[in-house]
């Protein structure tokens, strides 16, 4: 059993995008997961994405955004969230992610 609660925090402390209930998809650093609620650090909304390659979340983890069509908001400290998805972020699309241009209202 404690390779079963391993398996479920091993992604504390890494960036991950977080697809939530009712709050949209956001991208940050796994700081807490309690069954489905989690607290990201650094967190972004991604009000809008597009992938770099493909069409999903997962092609957003694997390959990054185009910035010219997605619309990332600034990072607040911190955000409570209630997940249905977890997908972890390699440190290479974490620079993208973390670099997309702050959206703004039109």
């Amino acid at each position: 059993m404690t390779e079963y609660k391993e398996g479920l925090n091993s992604m504390i402390g890494k960036y991950v995008i977080v697809r939530t209930y009712s709050a949209g998809v956001w991208c940050g650093i796994l700081s807490q997961k309690a069954g489905n609620e989690v607290i990201l650090t650094e967190a972004r909304r991604m009000w809008q994405w597009w992938a770099t390659e493909s069409i999903s979340l997962s092609a957003v983890a694997l390959y990054g955004v185009k910035y010219d069509v997605s619309k990332i908001v600034a990072p607040v400290p911190e955000v409570w969230l209630e997940a249905i998805e977890l997908i972890p972020v390699s440190s290479s699309i974490e620079m993208n992610l973390r670099e997309a241009p702050h959206a703004k209202a039109e």
